[in-house]
C-alpha cells in the first residue's frame, strides 16, 4: 500500500465520509472510491460498509487503522523534523487551546521561548467540535483544555488557571434586573445541549441539578459557540460560560452575569501519552515551575 492510499484510508477512517475525506485531501471523491477499492482488492476483504447514508469501518478495516496510524503519524513527524532541521531548528511545539484568553497566557509563552530558544512554539484556537482529534491526528503536540479529561490515551499535565462561571443571557433578559445569578436560578431556564462533547463534559460543565435537587434542563442541541449565543441573545436559552467570554466575547445582544456558587473551571494542559517527547515534558515543566495563573 503505497503512502498516499494510507494517507486516503485513514482519512476516510476518521472521517466516515467520501465527501468530506475528498475535501480534506483536495481530491475528487472518486479519487477516494478507487483508492479505497484498490486497497480492498490487495487485501481481498472490505474494509468499510458503505451504503446510501453510512459509512463504517469493518473489523478488519479497524483492525488496519489501529495498525497503519502509529506507523503513519510517525512518518509525518520525521518528515517534519527533517524538514526543520534543515530550516536549523529542532522541533516546533504546537500548542492548540479551547479557551480564548491567549494573551493571558503570556507568562507560559515567554518562559519556554526564554528557556528553550532552540525550539520554535506556535499557539493556535482550537475548535470546540470533537476537542481532542486535533492530538490524535498529529496536528498539535498539547491542547489546553478545561477538565475533566476523561480519554485513556490522553495525559493530563498541570492546571494552567481555573475561572468562575458566568451566565450567558440576552442583554433584555429578566436577570440581568440581578447582579449576580445563583446555581438555584438556572433551574428555571433551558441550557444548550452539546453534540460535540464527550458524555462526561455534560454535567461537568452544566450541572444537571441545583444543590437543592432541581433539575436543570437541557434544551436545544447546538454545535458551536455561536449557536449558543445566537439562542442565548434571542432567550431561547441561557449558558454557563468560563469567566473570560466576558473580555474575549463580548456582544451588544448579550449579558454576562457572574454565578456565585458554582465551583471554579479549571484549564490543564493535556497530550497524547504515547507522542510524548521533550518539548512536551519541557512546556509541562515551565507550567508546573510558573503555578496556577491569577484569574
Amino acid at each position: 500500500m503505497e503512502l498516499r492510499d494510507i494517507e486516503i484510508f485513514l482519512t476516510l477512517a476518521e472521517e466516515l465520509h467520501f465527501g468530506r475525506t475528498a475535501e480534506r485531501l483536495r481530491v475528487t471523491p472518486a479519487r477516494i472510491t478507487q483508492a479505497v477499492k484498490k486497497q480492498e482488492r490487495q487485501i481481498g476483504a472490505l474494509l468499510f460498509e458503505r451504503t446510501n447514508r453510512t459509512v463504517r469501518l469493518t473489523p478488519l478495516g479497524r483492525q488496519l487503522r489501529d495498525d497503519l496510524w502509529p506507523v503513519y503519524t510517525g512518518l509525518q513527524d520525521g518528515v517534519r523534523r527533517a524538514r526543520l532541521a534543515a530550516q536549523g531548528v529542532t522541533a516546533v511545539l504546537r500548542v492548540g487551546t479551547l479557551s480564548l484568553n491567549v494573551q493571558d497566557l503570556r507568562p507560559y509563552w515567554d518562559t519556554f521561548r526564554a528557556r528553550h530558544p532552540q525550539w520554535k512554539l506556535r499557539i493556535q484556537q482550537s475548535s470546540f467540535v470533537d476537542p481532542f482529534a486535533g492530538l490524535r491526528r498529529g496536528d498539535l503536540d498539547i491542547l489546553i483544555c478545561w477538565l475533566p479529561v476523561e480519554e485513556p490515551d490522553l495525559t493530563v499535565g498541570p492546571v494552567l488557571f481555573a475561572e468562575p462561571r458566568v451566565l450567558a443571557v440576552a442583554a433584555d433578559h429578566e436577570l440581568t434586573r440581578h447582579t449576580s445569578v445563583s446555581l438555584e436560578m438556572l433551574a428555571d431556564f433551558q441550557h444548550a445541549r452539546s453534540s460535540v462533547w464527550p458524555d462526561y463534559w455534560a454535567d461537568g460543565y452544566i450541572p444537571s441539578h441545583t444543590r437543592k435537587g432541581r433539575p436543570i434542563e437541557r434544551g436545544p442541541v447546538v454545535g458551536n459557540a455561536e449557536e449558543v449565543l445566537t439562542l442565548a441573545s434571542i432567550g431561547e436559552i441561557v449558558n454557563l460560560f468560563p469567566f473570560h467570554m466576558r473580555r474575549y466575547w463580548s456582544r451588544p445582544d448579550i449579558a454576562y452575569l457572574p454565578v456565585r456558587d458554582i465551583d471554579v473551571l479549571p484549564y490543564a494542559l493535556v497530550w497524547r501519552t504515547e507522542t510524548e517527547n521533550d518539548p512536551i515534558r519541557a512546556f509541562a515543566r515551565v507550567a508546573a515551575d510558573i503555578g496556577i495563573l491569577p484569574t
